[in-house]
């Protein structure tokens, strides 16, 4: 299987902040969230990604191109890339955006485009600046759709949406990576999204890759225990991910559930307790403990 995006020991600093040493491979025709809280680097990451910024180390290959070494950018016109602010003239009507997107990418498929328009409900007859923020985002996602893109790079795509369209655009992704050469790399706050649409996850914490893990096998494998704080002494210390104690009572999240039933801790009448109460853990859940954990650990 070919990788759409390959990233290796890559780094970049700023005061204050370093993106430390970080690598992983996306492979084509998948699906990766990517995922981390505030300031944790995903956007310098989508910006070394895209070449848009220099960085100290390492070596970013996107589509078989190895990023600041291309003798011919004509091949970026197959990344479709929509950042969380839209970056068109705000003085710019809807309608007018075709007229000029046909002069910028060789592939631009004007049909593709009106389709998207029609199906988005978009007001052709305003002007950038007049649209919601649901409505820029969904203008920039049609953009990114329709010039025939085989990787979609997505900051916060699906921010400032309600549900239902949220709900929709997922749907376009998923149809568009049915195509096994196409790719989507979506970063998001929106960890429902990411569980309802990722293949991949990517968990970045203060400028540090913490894992980049099948989905199934996280929500699988991961749960949250819930406990006394005598029984949460007694999971074995290497499945414990963060855990968290409070007047009524203890939660850990556990990285291996069958470990955590191989240990017994889950069986009940032990020492005439009443037993611990295992939960899936999802994507947001592990993210939070995860973060705090390792606030805690500083």
């Amino acid at each position: 299987m070919k990788n759409a995006i390959e990233v290796k020991n890559l780094t970049k600093i700023y005061d204050g902040f370093k993106l430390n040493n970080i690598s992983f491979q996306i492979p084509e025709g998948s699906v990766v969230g990517f995922i981390g809280e505030n300031g944790a680097g995903k956007s310098t990451t989508i910006k070394a990604l895209l070449g848009l910024i220099p960085v100290e180390e390492g070596q970013v290959n996107v589509l078989g191109h190895l990023i600041g070494e291309e003798a011919d950018v004509s091949w970026r016109e197959q990344l479709g890339v929509v950042f969380d602010e839209c970056s068109f003239p705000g003085e710019l009507k809807v309608k007018d955006i075709a007229r000029f997107m046909k002069h910028i990418y060789r592939t631009w498929d004007e049909k593709q485009f009106e389709n998207y328009m029609q199906k988005f409900e978009l007001p052709t007859g305003k002007r950038v600046k007049e649209l919601s923020k649901g409505m820029k985002m969904k203008l920039s996602i049609a953009v990114a759709l329709s010039h025939d893109s085989r990787l979609l790079i997505l900051d916060e795509a699906t921010s400032g949406l309600d549900p239902v369209v949220r709900n929709e655009i997922l749907d376009i992704f998923r149809e568009y990576v049915e195509d096994e050469g196409h790719t989507v790399f979506l970063s998001s706050h929106i960890t429902s999204d990411i569980e309802k649409i990722a293949d991949y996850i990517i968990l970045l914490h203060k400028g540090e890759l913490l894992f980049m893990e099948n989905k199934d096998k996280l929500i699988y494998d991961y749960g949250l225990v819930r406990c006394t704080r005598e029984q949460a002494d007694r999971i074995p210390t290497g499945i414990v991910v963060g855990r968290e104690d409070n007047a009524y009572g203890t939660t850990v999240l556990v990285s291996d559930q069958n470990a955590l039933k191989e240990s017994g801790i889950l069986e009940s009448g032990m020492d005439g307790e009443t037993a611990p109460a295992i939960d899936r853990a999802g994507i947001e859940d592990i993210l939070l403990y995860i973060a705090k954990s390792k606030k805690e650990a500083v």
